[in-house]
């Protein structure tokens, strides 16, 4: 792969190229024909690190702190400071390729997937997220996924998740837009707040959050999450695939990506996916200590054998999903994939059978409320919490 580009871009891109490239390999081998970037795709990728959502930065300077929340939580009010009204004014100019449709459908897939959305998303979109350190030292700074606080996080996330995925969760009213919205604007308070800390190094890691890391998250949402998915067995239909890329799409646009790097197809979600592993850091401290945060997160909530358990099963189905060269380098221990096979089995019988039967969506979306509910209460907390 060319480093033309690379001149203007902070020294985190392309830090370790071989190391990148490694890691890169399986998703250039699902990526197709053409996978690899162009100059100007790399150029784009490494100017990428150095810009921000200027939008939502422009809106933290202009509103005080104290008044910002309270102006998000009551939503696109008449007495809302003007430059909140204009925010929320730029929020509800969607896209002309939004489709409702497609966004009910993909809101419903994801819904379906039951407790294997769960699964994949914590063990495959984070932790292989954490395996490179591009994106993690805004996060170890706010102390958020470090520690007894990474299982708050967790549910803070997963509730996220509900709301965007809610039926008419991403109508201009619905508590999923609205609270996207609100998860965009506290992104760029941080972003604000680092940016005026000394101790940043720009020169190493660009703009603390960036459109490339944005991007890059916005892809194990999407196009992982899907590919992880399979997996473990769960069936994915290509109409159902296609939703749910539309569905993320969308949400990347409501958290201020680039459009130039919504992935709206599989194929092209994986060359993106792609495209931002290969130029990625290899993993640091962070990353090894976020993974062991999130392999004991629920240590506070399980005792005994319980939470042996629940500690063995979370190694298990990482190595099924990552692989043993992805554990190496977060310096987890190797487990045997036991729990990746049994979530197979079940899925063969229940996503590959029953799943096609009449009715069989509506068994799977009761089945999913059902193992909501009682993850919620393994982790001490509820889903009537509130995002």
């Amino acid at each position: 792969m060319s480093t033309h580009a690379d001149a203007r871009a902070p020294r985190r891109f392309g830090m370790d190229r071989p190391w990148a490239q490694r890691a890169a390999r399986p998703l250039r081998l699902v990526a197709g024909p053409g996978a690899d970037p162009t100059e100007a795709e790399l150029a784009a990728l490494a100017t990428g690190l150095l810009r921000r959502d200027e939008l939502a930065a422009g809106l933290v300077r202009a509103v005080h702190p104290t008044e910002l929340h309270r102006a998000l939580a009551t939503g696109p009010s008449a007495d809302a400071p003007e430059p909140v009204r204009a925010f929320w004014e730029a929020l509800s100019q969607r896209p002309d390729w939004v489709d409702d449709e497609q966004l009910a459908r993909g809101a419903e897939a994801c819904r379906a997937f039951g407790m294997d959305a769960g699964l994949v998303l914590a063990y495959g979109s984070l932790l292989g997220g954490y395996r490179t350190a591009a994106a993690l030292e805004p996060l170890v700074r706010t102390g958020r996924l470090a520690g007894g606080e990474t299982l708050r996080r967790i549910r803070e996330t997963s509730l996220w998740w509900r709301a965007v995925t809610a039926p008419g969760g991403l109508a201009p009213d619905g508590a999923g837009f609205r609270a996207t919205a609100h998860v965009r604007v506290m992104h760029a308070l941080l972003n604000a707040r680092l940016e005026a800390d000394p101790t940043w190094d720009r020169e190493l890691r660009g703009v603390p959050i960036n459109q490339y890391d944005q991007a890059s998250t916005l892809g194990v949402f999407s196009t992982s999450f899907l590919l992880h998915l399979r997996l473990l067995g769960v069936r994915v239909s290509r109409a159902d695939a296609a939703a749910v890329m539309h569905l993320w799409s969308y949400v990347g646009w409501l958290m201020g990506v680039d459009e130039e790097w919504l992935p709206h197809t599989e194929r092209r979600g994986r060359r993106l996916l792609y495209h931002f592993l290969a130029n990625d850091p290899p993993p640091d401290a962070n990353s090894v200590a976020l993974a062991r945060a999130l392999i004991t997160m629920t240590d506070d909530v399980t005792t005994g054998r319980r939470r042996r358990y629940e500690r063995e099963r979370a190694l298990s189905v990482s190595c099924w999903l990552l692989g043993p060269a992805a554990m190496r380098d977060l310096g987890l221990p190797y487990r045997p994939p036991w729990y990746g096979v049994a979530r197979i089995a079940a899925n063969l019988l229940v996503s590959h059978v029953l799943g096609r039967l009449p009715g069989g969506r509506a068994r799977l979306l009761a089945r999913s409320e059902r193992q909501a509910r009682a993850q919620f209460a393994r982790w001490g907390a509820s889903l009537e919490d509130g995002v």
